[in-house]
Protein backbone atom coordinates (compact mmCIF):
# COMPACT_ATOMS: atom_id res chain seq x y z
CA UNK A 1 0.00 0.00 0.00
CA UNK A 2 1.59 3.46 -1.21
CA UNK A 3 2.43 6.00 1.39
CA UNK A 4 0.80 9.12 1.00
CA UNK A 5 2.23 12.64 2.85
CA UNK A 6 0.73 15.90 3.54
CA UNK A 7 1.66 19.06 2.44
CA UNK A 8 3.14 19.66 6.29
CA UNK A 9 5.27 16.74 6.77
CA UNK A 10 6.77 17.29 2.89
CA UNK A 11 7.51 20.86 4.64
CA UNK A 12 9.22 19.18 7.63
CA UNK A 13 11.61 16.76 6.26
CA UNK A 14 14.75 17.04 4.98
CA UNK A 15 16.34 17.79 1.04
CA UNK A 16 18.04 14.21 1.17
CA UNK A 17 14.86 12.32 2.00
CA UNK A 18 12.42 14.08 -0.76
CA UNK A 19 15.14 13.26 -3.25
CA UNK A 20 15.03 9.94 -2.17
CA UNK A 21 11.33 9.73 -2.54
CA UNK A 22 11.61 11.64 -5.67
CA UNK A 23 13.97 8.83 -7.35
CA UNK A 24 11.55 6.17 -6.26
CA UNK A 25 8.95 7.32 -7.63
CA UNK A 26 10.77 7.39 -11.16
CA UNK A 27 11.65 4.04 -10.36
CA UNK A 28 8.41 2.72 -9.91
CA UNK A 29 7.22 5.11 -13.10
CA UNK A 30 8.88 3.48 -15.20
CA UNK A 31 8.41 -0.18 -13.65
CA UNK A 32 4.88 0.68 -14.83
CA UNK A 33 5.66 1.97 -18.70
CA UNK A 34 7.26 -0.86 -18.80
CA UNK A 35 4.52 -2.95 -18.14
CA UNK A 36 1.66 -0.83 -20.09
CA UNK A 37 4.11 -1.00 -22.93
CA UNK A 38 4.36 -4.59 -22.68
CA UNK A 39 0.16 -4.69 -22.05
CA UNK A 40 -0.16 -2.32 -24.79
CA UNK A 41 1.81 -4.72 -27.15
CA UNK A 42 0.08 -7.98 -26.15
CA UNK A 43 -2.98 -6.57 -26.41
CA UNK A 44 -2.59 -5.04 -30.22
CA UNK A 45 -1.18 -8.83 -30.73
CA UNK A 46 -4.57 -9.97 -29.60
CA UNK A 47 -6.35 -7.25 -31.49
CA UNK A 48 -4.57 -8.03 -34.75
CA UNK A 49 -5.20 -11.68 -34.13
CA UNK A 50 -9.26 -11.10 -34.10
CA UNK A 51 -9.06 -8.63 -36.81
CA UNK A 52 -7.20 -11.48 -39.03
CA UNK A 53 -8.92 -14.03 -37.64
CA UNK A 54 -12.65 -12.21 -38.82
CA UNK A 55 -10.68 -11.32 -41.87
CA UNK A 56 -10.54 -14.98 -42.95
CA UNK A 57 -13.65 -16.10 -42.01
CA UNK A 58 -15.78 -13.69 -43.42
CA UNK A 59 -13.58 -10.93 -45.62
CA UNK A 60 -12.26 -11.84 -49.25
CA UNK A 61 -9.66 -14.49 -49.56
CA UNK A 62 -7.81 -12.47 -52.36
CA UNK A 63 -4.89 -10.74 -52.06
CA UNK A 64 -5.30 -8.24 -54.85
CA UNK A 65 -5.35 -4.77 -54.08
CA UNK A 66 -8.83 -2.48 -54.05
CA UNK A 67 -7.62 0.43 -55.45
CA UNK A 68 -6.36 -0.09 -59.24
CA UNK A 69 -4.39 3.09 -59.62
CA UNK A 70 -0.95 1.61 -60.20
CA UNK A 71 1.36 3.18 -57.96
CA UNK A 72 4.91 2.35 -57.79
CA UNK A 73 8.83 2.66 -56.36
CA UNK A 74 12.24 3.29 -58.66
CA UNK A 75 15.59 3.93 -57.17
CA UNK A 76 16.93 6.64 -59.26
CA UNK A 77 20.76 7.95 -58.56
CA UNK A 78 20.14 5.84 -54.97
CA UNK A 79 17.21 7.87 -54.10
CA UNK A 80 13.81 5.99 -53.57
CA UNK A 81 11.31 7.77 -56.37
CA UNK A 82 7.61 7.54 -55.94
CA UNK A 83 5.32 8.21 -58.79
CA UNK A 84 2.09 7.28 -60.14
CA UNK A 85 1.96 5.15 -63.37
CA UNK A 86 0.26 7.92 -65.22
CA UNK A 87 3.44 10.48 -64.51
CA UNK A 88 5.66 7.88 -65.62
CA UNK A 89 3.94 7.50 -69.32
CA UNK A 90 2.74 11.06 -69.79
CA UNK A 91 2.98 12.64 -73.41
CA UNK A 92 2.42 16.45 -73.96
CA UNK A 93 2.32 15.59 -77.66
CA UNK A 94 -0.44 12.85 -77.58
CA UNK A 95 -3.43 14.53 -78.54
CA UNK A 96 -6.69 15.26 -76.34
CA UNK A 97 -9.67 12.83 -77.50
CA UNK A 98 -12.94 14.84 -78.92
CA UNK A 99 -15.10 13.02 -76.60
CA UNK A 100 -14.79 12.89 -73.29
CA UNK A 101 -17.57 10.80 -72.60
CA UNK A 102 -16.55 7.14 -70.83
CA UNK A 103 -17.59 4.04 -72.90
CA UNK A 104 -17.27 0.81 -71.82
CA UNK A 105 -14.83 -1.29 -73.88
CA UNK A 106 -16.61 -3.96 -76.35
CA UNK A 107 -15.26 -7.58 -75.65
CA UNK A 108 -14.54 -9.35 -78.39
CA UNK A 109 -17.47 -12.50 -78.75
CA UNK A 110 -16.29 -15.67 -78.72
CA UNK A 111 -17.23 -17.60 -81.64
CA UNK A 112 -17.39 -21.39 -81.01
CA UNK A 113 -18.15 -21.92 -77.11
CA UNK A 114 -20.69 -24.46 -77.51
CA UNK A 115 -18.97 -26.52 -80.17
CA UNK A 116 -16.00 -26.60 -77.72
CA UNK A 117 -17.91 -27.66 -74.86
CA UNK A 118 -19.24 -30.16 -76.59
CA UNK A 119 -16.22 -31.37 -78.17
CA UNK A 120 -14.86 -34.95 -77.04
CA UNK A 121 -18.49 -36.30 -75.78
CA UNK A 122 -20.18 -39.16 -77.68
CA UNK A 123 -22.91 -37.77 -80.72
CA UNK A 124 -26.28 -40.02 -80.68
CA UNK A 125 -27.86 -38.87 -83.78
CA UNK A 126 -31.89 -38.84 -83.50
CA UNK A 127 -33.49 -37.75 -86.81
CA UNK A 128 -37.08 -36.35 -87.08
CA UNK A 129 -38.25 -36.14 -90.34
CA UNK A 130 -41.32 -35.54 -92.54
CA UNK A 131 -42.82 -38.89 -94.48
CA UNK A 132 -44.00 -38.80 -98.31
CA UNK A 133 -47.15 -38.41 -97.18
CA UNK A 134 -46.63 -35.49 -94.97
CA UNK A 135 -45.11 -33.69 -97.48
CA UNK A 136 -47.78 -34.14 -100.36
CA UNK A 137 -50.14 -32.82 -98.21
CA UNK A 138 -48.32 -29.80 -97.61
CA UNK A 139 -46.51 -29.30 -100.42
CA UNK A 140 -48.34 -31.05 -103.29
CA UNK A 141 -46.63 -34.29 -105.37
CA UNK A 142 -43.40 -33.59 -106.34
CA UNK A 143 -44.02 -30.17 -104.80
CA UNK A 144 -41.11 -30.17 -102.24
CA UNK A 145 -37.30 -30.26 -102.52
CA UNK A 146 -34.94 -30.92 -99.47
CA UNK A 147 -32.48 -28.52 -98.07
CA UNK A 148 -29.85 -28.68 -95.09
CA UNK A 149 -30.82 -30.17 -91.65
CA UNK A 150 -31.30 -28.41 -89.04
CA UNK A 151 -29.68 -29.15 -86.14
CA UNK A 152 -30.74 -28.63 -82.57
CA UNK A 153 -28.20 -30.21 -79.92
CA UNK A 154 -28.65 -30.62 -76.14
CA UNK A 155 -26.74 -32.71 -73.74
CA UNK A 156 -28.26 -36.45 -72.74
CA UNK A 157 -27.20 -37.77 -69.23
CA UNK A 158 -26.78 -41.14 -68.78
CA UNK A 159 -27.83 -42.33 -65.31
CA UNK A 160 -25.56 -44.32 -62.91
CA UNK A 161 -25.41 -48.46 -63.80
CA UNK A 162 -23.49 -50.89 -63.10
CA UNK A 163 -23.45 -53.96 -64.94
CA UNK A 164 -21.62 -57.49 -64.35
CA UNK A 165 -18.87 -58.72 -67.00
CA UNK A 166 -19.39 -62.43 -67.34
CA UNK A 167 -15.92 -63.61 -69.19
CA UNK A 168 -16.95 -67.18 -70.58
CA UNK A 169 -13.50 -69.06 -71.10
CA UNK A 170 -12.92 -71.29 -73.71
CA UNK A 171 -11.43 -74.58 -72.46
CA UNK A 172 -9.66 -77.07 -74.42
CA UNK A 173 -8.66 -80.84 -73.60
CA UNK A 174 -6.57 -83.46 -75.98
CA UNK A 175 -8.34 -86.31 -77.09
CA UNK A 176 -5.36 -88.15 -76.57
CA UNK A 177 -3.64 -87.26 -73.66
CA UNK A 178 -4.47 -84.31 -70.01
CA UNK A 179 -3.10 -81.41 -72.23
CA UNK A 180 -5.12 -79.06 -71.28
CA UNK A 181 -5.33 -74.87 -72.58
CA UNK A 182 -7.57 -71.94 -72.38
CA UNK A 183 -8.44 -69.64 -74.44
CA UNK A 184 -6.71 -65.81 -73.77
CA UNK A 185 -8.45 -63.42 -71.27
CA UNK A 186 -7.94 -60.61 -68.72
CA UNK A 187 -6.34 -62.11 -65.45
CA UNK A 188 -8.16 -60.69 -62.27
CA UNK A 189 -6.51 -57.67 -61.33
CA UNK A 190 -6.36 -58.87 -57.44
CA UNK A 191 -6.50 -62.45 -56.68
CA UNK A 192 -9.85 -63.05 -55.47
CA UNK A 193 -11.64 -59.99 -55.92
CA UNK A 194 -14.25 -58.62 -58.27
CA UNK A 195 -13.07 -55.58 -58.54
CA UNK A 196 -12.16 -54.54 -61.92
CA UNK A 197 -10.15 -51.57 -63.56
CA UNK A 198 -13.09 -49.37 -64.28
CA UNK A 199 -14.58 -49.98 -60.31
CA UNK A 200 -11.32 -48.92 -59.30
CA UNK A 201 -10.74 -46.31 -60.83
CA UNK A 202 -14.52 -45.14 -59.84
CA UNK A 203 -13.37 -45.11 -56.50
CA UNK A 204 -10.29 -43.97 -56.64
CA UNK A 205 -11.33 -40.96 -58.93
CA UNK A 206 -14.65 -40.96 -55.84
CA UNK A 207 -12.28 -40.35 -53.09
CA UNK A 208 -8.92 -38.87 -54.09
CA UNK A 209 -10.19 -36.71 -56.95
CA UNK A 210 -13.77 -35.51 -55.39
CA UNK A 211 -12.53 -36.07 -51.68
CA UNK A 212 -15.85 -38.30 -51.39
CA UNK A 213 -15.41 -39.92 -48.22
CA UNK A 214 -15.70 -44.25 -48.36
CA UNK A 215 -18.94 -44.55 -46.24
CA UNK A 216 -20.91 -42.36 -49.19
CA UNK A 217 -19.44 -44.49 -51.64
CA UNK A 218 -20.55 -47.28 -50.21
CA UNK A 219 -23.95 -45.95 -49.46
CA UNK A 220 -23.71 -44.74 -53.32
CA UNK A 221 -22.95 -48.06 -54.82
CA UNK A 222 -26.07 -49.49 -52.18
CA UNK A 223 -28.26 -47.28 -54.09
CA UNK A 224 -27.30 -48.82 -57.73
CA UNK A 225 -27.91 -52.74 -56.10
CA UNK A 226 -23.83 -52.91 -55.75
CA UNK A 227 -22.92 -54.30 -51.80
CA UNK A 228 -19.27 -53.01 -51.56
CA UNK A 229 -18.21 -52.37 -48.02
CA UNK A 230 -15.96 -49.37 -47.26
CA UNK A 231 -13.23 -52.45 -46.10
CA UNK A 232 -13.29 -53.87 -49.48
CA UNK A 233 -12.96 -50.26 -51.07
CA UNK A 234 -9.94 -49.13 -48.60
CA UNK A 235 -8.09 -52.66 -49.09
CA UNK A 236 -8.40 -52.38 -52.52
CA UNK A 237 -7.20 -49.11 -52.72
CA UNK A 238 -4.18 -49.97 -50.65
CA UNK A 239 -3.62 -53.31 -52.69
CA UNK A 240 -4.19 -51.39 -56.15
CA UNK A 241 -1.61 -48.71 -55.18
CA UNK A 242 1.33 -51.02 -53.86
CA UNK A 243 0.89 -53.71 -56.45
CA UNK A 244 0.78 -51.90 -60.09
CA UNK A 245 0.58 -47.91 -59.02
CA UNK A 246 3.74 -47.62 -56.96
CA UNK A 247 5.60 -49.17 -59.82
CA UNK A 248 4.87 -45.65 -62.05
CA UNK A 249 5.15 -43.86 -59.16
CA UNK A 250 8.83 -45.01 -58.58
CA UNK A 251 9.35 -44.46 -62.29
CA UNK A 252 8.15 -40.87 -62.25
CA UNK A 253 10.48 -39.89 -59.10
CA UNK A 254 13.15 -40.50 -61.49
CA UNK A 255 12.03 -38.76 -63.87
CA UNK A 256 11.25 -35.73 -61.92
CA UNK A 257 14.66 -35.57 -61.22
CA UNK A 258 15.60 -34.78 -65.18
CA UNK A 259 13.84 -31.51 -64.50
CA UNK A 260 16.11 -28.12 -63.63
CA UNK A 261 13.23 -26.57 -61.56
CA UNK A 262 11.39 -28.58 -59.09
CA UNK A 263 8.80 -26.92 -56.48
CA UNK A 264 8.00 -28.32 -52.76
CA UNK A 265 5.11 -27.73 -49.99
CA UNK A 266 3.71 -29.75 -47.33
CA UNK A 267 0.73 -30.10 -45.11
CA UNK A 268 -0.06 -31.67 -41.98
CA UNK A 269 -2.28 -35.00 -41.30
CA UNK A 270 -3.62 -37.35 -38.76
CA UNK A 271 -3.06 -40.65 -38.86
CA UNK A 272 -5.00 -42.67 -36.44
CA UNK A 273 -2.50 -45.81 -36.11
CA UNK A 274 0.94 -44.92 -36.23
CA UNK A 275 2.61 -45.63 -32.97
CA UNK A 276 2.60 -42.46 -31.67
CA UNK A 277 0.01 -40.75 -28.99
CA UNK A 278 -3.58 -39.68 -30.35
CA UNK A 279 -2.94 -36.58 -31.93
CA UNK A 280 0.18 -36.03 -33.47
CA UNK A 281 0.47 -34.59 -36.50
CA UNK A 282 2.23 -36.49 -39.76
CA UNK A 283 3.21 -34.74 -42.50
CA UNK A 284 2.40 -35.00 -46.68
CA UNK A 285 5.07 -33.22 -48.62
CA UNK A 286 5.01 -33.07 -52.23
CA UNK A 287 7.04 -32.21 -54.78
CA UNK A 288 6.21 -30.94 -58.62
CA UNK A 289 8.23 -30.25 -61.67
CA UNK A 290 8.42 -26.51 -62.18
CA UNK A 291 5.14 -25.21 -63.64
CA UNK A 292 6.44 -23.50 -66.20
CA UNK A 293 7.47 -26.89 -67.93
CA UNK A 294 4.68 -27.13 -70.70
CA UNK A 295 5.15 -30.81 -72.30
CA UNK A 296 5.23 -32.75 -68.77
CA UNK A 297 4.25 -32.38 -65.32
CA UNK A 298 4.62 -34.45 -62.64
CA UNK A 299 3.29 -34.46 -59.18
CA UNK A 300 4.55 -36.37 -56.40
CA UNK A 301 2.89 -36.86 -52.62
CA UNK A 302 5.65 -38.72 -49.86
CA UNK A 303 4.18 -39.32 -46.84
CA UNK A 304 6.08 -39.32 -43.57
CA UNK A 305 6.04 -38.87 -40.07
CA UNK A 306 7.32 -35.51 -39.10
CA UNK A 307 8.84 -32.46 -40.96
CA UNK A 308 12.24 -32.80 -40.59
CA UNK A 309 14.84 -31.95 -42.94
CA UNK A 310 15.59 -35.38 -43.36
CA UNK A 311 13.13 -36.22 -45.49
CA UNK A 312 13.52 -33.52 -48.22
CA UNK A 313 17.19 -34.55 -47.91
CA UNK A 314 16.46 -37.97 -48.80
CA UNK A 315 13.51 -37.60 -51.43
CA UNK A 316 15.72 -34.96 -53.47
CA UNK A 317 19.32 -36.87 -52.88
CA UNK A 318 21.49 -36.29 -56.08
CA UNK A 319 19.07 -33.57 -57.25
CA UNK A 320 21.37 -31.33 -59.15
CA UNK A 321 18.92 -28.25 -59.96
CA UNK A 322 16.52 -25.16 -58.32
CA UNK A 323 13.86 -26.42 -55.95
CA UNK A 324 11.23 -23.62 -55.50
CA UNK A 325 9.88 -23.26 -51.83
CA UNK A 326 7.96 -21.33 -49.27
CA UNK A 327 10.15 -20.12 -46.18
CA UNK A 328 10.56 -23.22 -44.33
CA UNK A 329 13.67 -22.87 -42.90
CA UNK A 330 14.51 -27.19 -43.70
CA UNK A 331 15.23 -26.35 -47.30
CA UNK A 332 17.45 -23.34 -46.49
CA UNK A 333 19.61 -26.08 -44.38
CA UNK A 334 19.54 -28.78 -47.06
CA UNK A 335 20.97 -25.68 -49.36
CA UNK A 336 23.62 -25.35 -47.42
CA UNK A 337 24.76 -29.14 -47.22
CA UNK A 338 24.29 -29.50 -51.13
CA UNK A 339 26.32 -27.79 -53.38
CA UNK A 340 24.42 -28.81 -56.76
CA UNK A 341 20.88 -27.79 -54.82
CA UNK A 342 19.64 -24.05 -55.41
CA UNK A 343 16.47 -23.16 -53.04
CA UNK A 344 14.25 -20.26 -54.39
CA UNK A 345 11.47 -18.41 -52.51
CA UNK A 346 7.87 -17.59 -53.25
CA UNK A 347 6.91 -14.06 -53.40
CA UNK A 348 3.46 -14.91 -52.45
CA UNK A 349 4.33 -15.51 -48.99
CA UNK A 350 5.81 -12.63 -48.76
CA UNK A 351 2.81 -10.66 -50.46
CA UNK A 352 0.50 -12.32 -48.00
CA UNK A 353 2.71 -11.19 -45.16
CA UNK A 354 2.39 -7.50 -46.07
CA UNK A 355 -1.46 -7.96 -47.14
CA UNK A 356 -2.15 -9.04 -43.40
CA UNK A 357 -0.60 -6.02 -42.14
CA UNK A 358 -2.36 -3.53 -44.16
CA UNK A 359 -5.75 -5.20 -43.43
CA UNK A 360 -4.74 -4.17 -39.68
CA UNK A 361 -4.62 -0.41 -40.73
CA UNK A 362 -7.84 1.60 -40.91
CA UNK A 363 -8.89 1.87 -44.53
CA UNK A 364 -8.77 5.64 -44.39
CA UNK A 365 -4.88 5.51 -43.56
CA UNK A 366 -4.54 2.83 -45.26
CA UNK A 367 -3.11 5.04 -48.44
CA UNK A 368 -0.62 6.91 -46.15
CA UNK A 369 1.13 3.37 -45.23
CA UNK A 370 4.23 1.84 -46.18
CA UNK A 371 2.20 -1.72 -46.17
CA UNK A 372 0.27 -0.15 -48.84
CA UNK A 373 3.81 1.34 -51.08
CA UNK A 374 5.32 -1.80 -50.62
CA UNK A 375 1.86 -4.05 -51.73
CA UNK A 376 1.60 -1.87 -54.38
CA UNK A 377 5.01 -2.47 -55.68
CA UNK A 378 4.59 -6.20 -55.34
CA UNK A 379 1.68 -5.58 -57.14
CA UNK A 380 3.76 -3.39 -59.91
CA UNK A 381 6.39 -6.72 -60.21
CA UNK A 382 3.48 -9.05 -60.67
CA UNK A 383 1.90 -7.03 -63.37
CA UNK A 384 4.89 -7.48 -65.47
CA UNK A 385 5.43 -10.53 -64.84
CA UNK A 386 2.24 -11.88 -65.88
CA UNK A 387 3.34 -10.46 -69.19
CA UNK A 388 6.41 -13.17 -69.56
CA UNK A 389 3.68 -16.14 -69.56
CA UNK A 390 4.37 -16.86 -73.17
CA UNK A 391 7.82 -16.18 -73.43
CA UNK A 392 10.63 -18.66 -74.15
CA UNK A 393 12.83 -18.95 -71.23
CA UNK A 394 15.59 -16.74 -72.59
CA UNK A 395 13.44 -14.02 -73.36
CA UNK A 396 11.51 -14.30 -70.39
CA UNK A 397 15.05 -13.68 -68.51
CA UNK A 398 15.70 -11.15 -70.70
CA UNK A 399 12.66 -9.35 -69.58
CA UNK A 400 12.91 -10.08 -66.47
CA UNK A 401 16.29 -8.58 -66.23
CA UNK A 402 15.12 -5.44 -67.77
CA UNK A 403 12.27 -4.67 -66.58
CA UNK A 404 11.18 -6.68 -63.20
CA UNK A 405 15.10 -6.58 -61.74
CA UNK A 406 14.51 -2.53 -61.24
CA UNK A 407 11.39 -3.24 -59.56
CA UNK A 408 12.38 -5.86 -56.94
CA UNK A 409 15.81 -3.78 -56.54
CA UNK A 410 13.74 -0.67 -55.28
CA UNK A 411 11.63 -2.86 -53.66
CA UNK A 412 14.34 -3.94 -51.11
CA UNK A 413 16.29 -0.53 -50.88
CA UNK A 414 13.14 0.96 -49.59
CA UNK A 415 12.90 -2.05 -47.08
CA UNK A 416 16.26 -1.25 -45.48
CA UNK A 417 15.11 2.42 -45.17
CA UNK A 418 12.68 1.47 -42.43
CA UNK A 419 13.07 1.05 -38.85
CA UNK A 420 11.13 -1.58 -37.58
CA UNK A 421 11.13 -2.35 -33.97
CA UNK A 422 8.00 -3.34 -32.65
CA UNK A 423 6.71 -7.16 -32.73
CA UNK A 424 3.65 -6.53 -35.30
CA UNK A 425 2.30 -7.87 -38.89
CA UNK A 426 4.24 -4.78 -40.61
CA UNK A 427 7.47 -5.93 -38.65
CA UNK A 428 6.80 -9.66 -39.05
CA UNK A 429 6.83 -8.68 -42.76
CA UNK A 430 9.71 -6.59 -43.43
CA UNK A 431 12.13 -9.13 -41.18
CA UNK A 432 10.56 -11.98 -43.32
CA UNK A 433 11.20 -10.11 -46.86
CA UNK A 434 14.97 -9.31 -45.71
CA UNK A 435 15.54 -12.38 -44.52
CA UNK A 436 14.05 -14.22 -47.70
CA UNK A 437 15.61 -11.54 -49.99
CA UNK A 438 18.82 -13.92 -51.47
CA UNK A 439 15.76 -16.64 -52.61
CA UNK A 440 13.47 -13.76 -54.00
CA UNK A 441 15.76 -13.04 -56.15
CA UNK A 442 16.46 -16.19 -57.73
CA UNK A 443 13.75 -16.04 -60.09
CA UNK A 444 16.03 -13.05 -61.83
CA UNK A 445 18.43 -15.04 -62.91
CA UNK A 446 16.75 -18.08 -64.39
CA UNK A 447 13.50 -17.95 -67.05
CA UNK A 448 12.53 -21.76 -65.93
CA UNK A 449 11.99 -20.47 -62.15
CA UNK A 450 8.40 -19.40 -61.18
CA UNK A 451 8.12 -16.44 -59.14
CA UNK A 452 6.01 -18.25 -56.79
CA UNK A 453 5.28 -21.30 -55.25
CA UNK A 454 1.46 -21.31 -56.22
CA UNK A 455 1.52 -24.77 -58.60
CA UNK A 456 2.78 -26.67 -55.44
CA UNK A 457 -0.07 -25.38 -53.33
CA UNK A 458 -2.23 -25.80 -56.29
CA UNK A 459 -1.34 -29.52 -56.51
CA UNK A 460 -1.87 -30.11 -52.94
CA UNK A 461 -5.26 -28.85 -52.19
CA UNK A 462 -6.82 -31.55 -53.92
CA UNK A 463 -5.65 -33.32 -50.66
CA UNK A 464 -6.47 -30.57 -48.44
CA UNK A 465 -10.15 -30.75 -49.59
CA UNK A 466 -10.52 -34.33 -49.19
CA UNK A 467 -8.81 -34.29 -45.54
CA UNK A 468 -11.35 -31.67 -44.46
CA UNK A 469 -14.10 -34.83 -45.35
CA UNK A 470 -12.35 -37.64 -43.81
CA UNK A 471 -10.39 -35.95 -41.07
CA UNK A 472 -7.59 -38.59 -40.78
CA UNK A 473 -6.32 -41.33 -42.09
CA UNK A 474 -6.40 -44.95 -40.10
CA UNK A 475 -2.93 -46.36 -40.66
CA UNK A 476 0.47 -45.87 -42.37
CA UNK A 477 0.11 -48.40 -44.94
CA UNK A 478 -3.11 -46.30 -46.19
CA UNK A 479 -1.41 -42.94 -45.74
CA UNK A 480 1.79 -44.39 -48.05
CA UNK A 481 -0.73 -45.61 -50.35
CA UNK A 482 -2.86 -42.50 -50.66
CA UNK A 483 0.30 -40.29 -51.31
CA UNK A 484 0.82 -43.08 -54.27
CA UNK A 485 -3.30 -42.56 -55.24
CA UNK A 486 -2.10 -38.82 -54.74
CA UNK A 487 0.75 -38.52 -56.98
CA UNK A 488 -1.45 -40.24 -59.97
CA UNK A 489 -4.29 -38.58 -60.10
CA UNK A 490 -2.90 -35.03 -59.31
CA UNK A 491 -0.33 -35.60 -62.07
CA UNK A 492 -3.35 -36.55 -64.55
CA UNK A 493 -4.96 -33.32 -63.86
CA UNK A 494 -1.69 -31.41 -64.00
CA UNK A 495 -1.98 -32.52 -68.00
CA UNK A 496 -5.27 -31.71 -68.66
CA UNK A 497 -6.06 -35.54 -68.28
CA UNK A 498 -9.16 -37.46 -66.74
CA UNK A 499 -8.09 -38.55 -63.65
CA UNK A 500 -11.13 -41.91 -63.84
CA UNK A 501 -9.80 -42.83 -67.21
CA UNK A 502 -5.96 -42.48 -66.85
CA UNK A 503 -5.89 -44.42 -63.82
CA UNK A 504 -8.49 -47.06 -65.62
CA UNK A 505 -5.70 -46.81 -68.55
CA UNK A 506 -2.67 -47.52 -65.60
CA UNK A 507 -4.90 -50.51 -64.63
CA UNK A 508 -5.09 -52.02 -67.84
CA UNK A 509 -1.93 -52.15 -69.16
CA UNK A 510 0.60 -52.23 -65.89
CA UNK A 511 -0.92 -55.65 -65.02
CA UNK A 512 -0.03 -56.81 -68.60
CA UNK A 513 3.58 -56.19 -68.40
CA UNK A 514 4.30 -57.88 -64.28
CA UNK A 515 6.56 -60.36 -65.64
CA UNK A 516 8.55 -58.12 -67.97
CA UNK A 517 12.41 -57.48 -67.03
CA UNK A 518 12.70 -54.12 -67.14
CA UNK A 519 10.26 -51.48 -66.81
CA UNK A 520 10.66 -49.74 -70.41
CA UNK A 521 6.80 -50.02 -70.96
CA UNK A 522 6.69 -47.66 -68.23
CA UNK A 523 7.75 -44.88 -70.81
CA UNK A 524 4.82 -45.32 -73.18
CA UNK A 525 2.25 -44.95 -70.31
CA UNK A 526 3.45 -41.41 -69.11
CA UNK A 527 1.62 -38.21 -69.71
CA UNK A 528 2.42 -36.75 -73.09
CA UNK A 529 3.86 -39.74 -74.68
CA UNK A 530 3.08 -40.61 -77.79
CA UNK A 531 2.72 -44.03 -77.30
CA UNK A 532 0.13 -43.20 -74.68
CA UNK A 533 -1.94 -41.11 -76.62
CA UNK A 534 -2.21 -43.88 -79.22
CA UNK A 535 -2.80 -46.69 -76.87
CA UNK A 536 -5.92 -44.04 -74.45
CA UNK A 537 -7.26 -43.66 -78.10
CA UNK A 538 -7.57 -46.98 -78.63
CA UNK A 539 -9.39 -47.78 -75.39
CA UNK A 540 -11.54 -44.84 -76.10
CA UNK A 541 -12.59 -46.35 -79.55
CA UNK A 542 -13.11 -49.71 -77.51
CA UNK A 543 -15.60 -47.92 -74.96
CA UNK A 544 -17.59 -46.43 -78.11
CA UNK A 545 -17.74 -49.66 -80.47
CA UNK A 546 -19.16 -51.82 -76.90
CA UNK A 547 -22.30 -51.00 -75.51
CA UNK A 548 -21.67 -52.50 -72.48
CA UNK A 549 -18.68 -50.77 -72.05
CA UNK A 550 -20.26 -47.44 -72.70
CA UNK A 551 -22.87 -48.19 -69.90
CA UNK A 552 -20.07 -48.78 -67.89
CA UNK A 553 -18.15 -46.20 -68.75
CA UNK A 554 -20.89 -43.34 -67.69
CA UNK A 555 -22.13 -45.61 -64.76
CA UNK A 556 -22.23 -45.05 -61.60
CA UNK A 557 -18.40 -43.35 -62.42
CA UNK A 558 -20.15 -40.47 -63.93
CA UNK A 559 -22.03 -39.23 -60.69
CA UNK A 560 -18.32 -38.98 -59.35
CA UNK A 561 -16.55 -38.26 -62.83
Amino acid sequence: MAVKYTEEQLNSVDKSFLIQLLLQQQEQLEAITKELHASNEKMQLLMEQVILGKQNRFGRSSEKMEDTSQICFQEVDGTIVFFNEAEAVYDLNEKEPDELELKSPKQPKRKGKKESDLSGLTVRRIDHYLSEEELEIEFGVNGWKQLPDAISKKYHFVPARVEVEEHHIGVYASKTDEHMVKADHPKALLHGSLVSPSLGAAIINGKYVNAVPLYRLEQEFQRYGLQITRQNMANWCIRLAEEYLSILYDHLHEELYFYHVIQADETPVLVNHDGRKAGSKSWMWVYRSGHLYQDRQIVLYEYQQTRNASHPREFLKGYDGICVTDGYQVYHTLEKELEELTIAGCWVHCRRRFDEALKLIPKPSQKESNAFLLMKQIQAIYREEGKLNDLSSDERLKQRQAVIKPLVDAFFAYLKTINVSKKDKFGDAVRYALNQEKYLRVFLTDGDVPIDNNASERAIRGFCIGKKNWQMIDTIHGAKSSAIIYSIVETAKANNLKPFDYVQYLLEEIPKHMNDKDCSFLEDLLPGQKNFRQGFAKLKYRWLQSSRLKMSRYSLFCVYA
